[in-house]
């Protein structure tokens, strides 16, 4: 296809992708026909903000926006684009292929209704618009709640998910979250910290909390959590950042569910700015709930056979149960210096030989990060210039600062 014109002159366009080249996206051509057949188009970038305003445009239902990691230069089109379509009630299905988080992170908040992957997981496009086609639940208490606790936030969700023990998922999250809220002095944003690692959490360790009972009462009935139930579960730490800690008892993994899961991440998001979710490293039934709600997915890796072979084994079961397995966004911990080219390749060859990008390296903090998670303290209040502190503030002020800008741009 290469225009918005329909080759079925008696019906209506349906939906369009748009893309520097929609050949360079082949998959999503077939998937395009297979679930409309003629009843879609394909535009260029600029050729999308004029078709907007054009009366074929009052039929379309979604736009496929399609890009690449060349397109990453073009960000702000990208976001006109998205905006225009909001605008026309158009709902906008973001596709995309060796893009950053910080990208990502970017387009979402602008507004893209729905994250797929290239290439496409088999399905995964015409389950993203039965999701978007599907009517609000209980839009009457929808309504209701945003009239009683203001509008709502719609935060946006960053997972850490180490694949191996000990390689700092813990400490990303953390700090993560702390560098977040305490990105602006004048603005500071609304950040909750989440331990889903029921068993040996240690986000509470980490910063000095206690663990409540409440926590495990919470879990175990998350249909009677409210937005009160859930205010009175948190701890605040120095007054910036709000924390759900594991509970207090070690507890099967398989106590909460997938709705369960769903319920906390919604009302998480809805109070707060950005919510960070710690996981365990094992995989459970609701693992792919987060996976599929999260917006950055960290996937802690380090430069050693057992993180190697778990990514792998990690790549496999996503990929068959055909999950988005792109999604995840591979972290390095412990990352080789600059001058240490033998390291430098060895980490090209890792990504190569897995099939991955390591999107993210984070230097090694040395003692000083084990000293601060003994004395409950972020890194940024014990080690403030320590170099894997710096990394993790650059990351958080990084996607602040796109989340700002794309709020204030909508």
């Amino acid at each position: 296809m290469t225009s918005a014109k329909t080759h079925d002159d008696g019906t209506a366009i349906l939906a369009c992708t748009i893309s520097r080249d929609v050949q360079n996206f082949d998959l999503l051509i077939e998937d395009m026909e297979t679930i409309l057949g003629e009843r879609w188009g394909d535009l260029g970038f600029a050729e999308a903000l004029a078709f907007f305003s054009q009366a074929e445009a009052e039929s379309l239902e979604f736009v496929a926006l399609a890009i690449d990691g060349e397109d990453e230069d073009n960000l702000s089109l990208m976001g006109e684009i998205i905006s225009q379509a909001k605008q026309k009630k158009i709902k906008i299905v973001l596709i995309a292929e060796d893009v950053t988080p910080a990208s990502l992170h970017q387009l979402l908040r602008k507004g893209a209704d729905e994250f797929v992957p290239y290439p496409l997981p088999e399905g995964e496009l015409q389950e993203a618009i039965e999701r978007m086609n599907k009517p609000e639940p209980v839009a009457a208490t929808a309504v209701a709640a945003q009239v009683a606790q203001g509008d709502s936030k719609e935060g946006a969700l960053f997972v850490v998910h180490g694949l191996a023990g000990g390689v700092g998922s813990t400490t990303m999250a953390v700090n993560l979250a702390w560098e977040l809220a305490t990105a602006s002095d004048k603005e500071a944003p609304s950040v909750c910290v989440i331990d889903l690692d029921l068993q040996y959490g240690s986000v509470s360790t980490y910063l000095d909390l206690p663990r409540r009972e409440t926590i495990f009462e919470m879990l175990s009935d998350t249909t009677l959590m409210d937005d009160d139930v859930f205010s009175q579960a948190l701890q605040t730490y120095e007054e910036k950042l709000e924390v759900l800690t594991a509970p207090s008892d070690m507890v099967p993994l398989d106590l909460i569910t997938p709705d369960d899961i769903e319920r906390v991440i919604e009302i998480a998001r809805r109070k707060f700015d950005y919510v960070v979710v710690d996981m365990p490293t094992t995989l459970v039934h609701w693992s792919e709930t987060v996976l599929q709600a999260a917006h950055v997915y960290f996937a802690m890796i380090e430069l050693d056979m057992r993180s190697a072979q778990n990514a792998l084994r990690l790549k496999r079961a996503l990929q068959a149960e055909e999950l988005p397995f792109n999604k995840l966004r591979f972290a390095l911990n412990r990352a080789p210096k600059f001058t240490d080219l033998n390291g430098k390749g060895r980490v090209k060859r890792m990504g190569e030989s897995l099939g991955i990008s390591i999107d993210l390296q984070l230097p090694d903090g040395g003692k000083p990060v084990m000293q601060s998670g003994d004395h409950g303290l972020p890194l940024a209040k014990s080690a403030a210039k320590n170099p894997l502190r710096r990394e993790i503030a650059k990351l958080a002020k990084s996607l602040h600062s796109l989340g700002s800008s794309s709020a204030e741009a909508a």
